[in-house]
């Protein structure tokens, strides 16, 4: 094998590793949004949990994640407004990050 090759399969290899920490910590960000939502519908325990599966397998109805905030938004009606869960969104996407890179560590 040439060094050409060699290069070529890291990048490959680093390619798939980040594509894949990116999906875990998108959907760890649906599921924290979710458990964020389940408080304040006043869900605890295993229905927060669930709650928090839904808003995960909402994010798989289309490309983009306008499919989760349109969910979020549309079960917590004017508990909170489309641009609160979109910043809580943000700011649960750098948690989730966190929390994946340091499970890999």
């Amino acid at each position: 094998m040439t060094t050409f090759d060699d290069r070529e399969n890291a990048f490959e290899a680093k390619f798939a590793h980040d594509a894949d920490m990116q999906f875990k910590a998108i959907a760890r960000r649906n599921k924290l949004v979710g458990l964020w939502a389940a408080a304040l519908l006043g869900k605890s325990g295993n229905d927060a949990t669930t709650y928090a599966l839904e808003v995960v397998k909402a994010d798989f109805e289309e490309a983009g994640h306008d499919d989760v905030v349109r969910k979020v938004t549309g079960d917590l009606g004017d508990l909170a407004t489309e641009a609160a869960v979109r910043e809580k969104m943000a700011s649960c996407l750098v948690e989730a990050q966190t929390q994946v890179l340091k499970e890999v560590k």
